[in-house]
């Protein structure tokens, strides 16, 4: 907040000792020497009428960005790189190639699992015929009770033989398939961990391969303190604040160079507990990303837009005057005599600032000269013309 201080060079340090002598007698109840008022002429001043009214309101907090998914590559069997398929920090597409495993014992090992289903089939076909041969003879009491069983028992252990013989040719294709590392998701890869020729395992530290980050949409983390978090429920409750787009925030991001993000997002998490360490509430905005421009780990602004106070009182932040006892303004009185009034204040609003307490509607409130004037000052006000080209409401985080 750019505010005025009643400090000034030296040349001024006379008379602004006794300018902020008087002003703090002012605040202790005390009036200056009518006399010595009378020896000055009325100074000429700006002037604010004060007035209620509805003030977009912007707050503004420190982020982080993310990738909506963070997915960590890894081998799924262990075995020789031979290549890497991607361009490091390039995206990718769900199913792209990105690394070649040596496929060689594992395409050995499916045509050993192939050769011993076709055995197991053999032995299937000719234990089924057996049971073909002795079901009949049984009924005509031609062999006996044992012969049926056995040849029964020899065709369902061929059935499971043949069935186990499948599963193990369907995991030797698996584990084949495997040698080929496709990309999970669409994303943006990150530097490989393993170079080609290295040994692969499939070890919590020997598998990772790269890292692949999805950008559209980026999540952007962030935290507003628990103060913060309470004094907008507050505001709400008793109708002074005011969302306008059903109730939700409306996201906008400032970047390093002070530009505003192309896309605009929502809040899509905000934390139910705050945290013990920081006393801040975790919070995350999810923003359309679809060129990428904004990468994970990327600092930002987080502007939360959207929101409105009602019957608000603003002032310029030039008029405002901060002090040992706190924030004041000049308030023109009857007589156009200038009294100082302190003042509380919230957030700025372009080049206003927003006064909680001290302030009613009405009210006049000196604009500029403030340094000069002193308690109980005659002063000559004119109508104060604001500069249109003020900026968005902020909150500093």
């Amino acid at each position: 907040m750019s505010m005025h201080s009643l400090s000034l060079p030296a040349r001024h340090g006379k008379w602004l000792l006794l300018s902020a002598l008087a002003a703090s007698l002012a605040g202790c109840g005390q009036k200056a020497d009518p006399a010595a008022q009378a020896t000055l002429p009325a100074m000429p001043v700006s002037v604010i009428k004060i007035s209620a009214r509805n003030i977009p309101v912007n707050f503004e907090y420190v982020g982080q960005a993310a990738g909506s998914r963070e997915v960590e590559v890894r081998a799924r069997v262990g075995g020789i790189l031979l290549k890497r398929a991607y361009t490091e920090g390039r995206p990718v597409k769900q199913g792209d190639l990105l690394f070649q495993l040596d496929p060689a014992t594992y395409q050995a090992t499916l045509e050993q699992a192939a050769a011993a289903l076709k055995v197991q089939e053999a032995q299937l076909a000719s234990t089924r015929q057996d049971y073909e041969r002795v079901m009949p003879l049984f009924k005509e009491n031609a062999v006996s009770q044992k012969d049926r069983d056995d040849a029964v028992a020899a065709y369902q252990a061929a059935q499971a033989q043949v069935a186990a013989a499948r599963a193990k040719l369907k995991e030797a294709q698996i584990n084949l398939d495997y040698t080929r590392v496709t990309a999970p998701i669409s994303g943006m890869t990150s530097q490989e961990t393993r170079s080609e020729g290295s040994l692969v395992s499939t070890s919590a530290d020997g598998s990772l391969l790269t890292k692949i980050s999805q950008l559209d949409p980026i999540y952007v983390n962030f935290s507003m303190s628990d103060s913060d978090q309470m004094n907008l429920r507050k505001l709400q409750e008793k109708g002074l604040l005011k969302l306008k787009d059903n109730g939700h925030f409306e996201v906008a991001l400032k970047l390093a160079d002070g530009s505003l993000f192309d896309h605009s997002g929502v809040l899509n998490f905000t934390d139910s507990l705050v945290d013990s360490t920081t006393g801040t509430i975790r919070s995350r905005a999810s923003l359309a990303n679809p060129q990428g421009k904004i990468l994970p780990g990327q600092f930002v602004r987080v502007l939360l837009k959207g929101a409105e106070r009602i019957n608000a009182i603003a002032v310029p932040q030039r008029a405002v005057l901060t002090t040992q006892q706190g924030k004041m303004v000049w308030v023109v009185g009857e007589g156009n005599k200038v009294q100082p009034r302190p003042i509380t204040v919230s957030q700025d609003v372009g080049l206003e600032v927003l006064v909680e307490n001290g302030l009613k509607p009405g009210e006049q409130v000196v604009v500029d000269n403030i340094i000069k004037l002193r308690p109980g000052a005659e002063v000559k006000p004119q109508p104060y013309r604001a500069d249109a080209s003020a900026p968005a409401a902020k909150q500093p985080a």
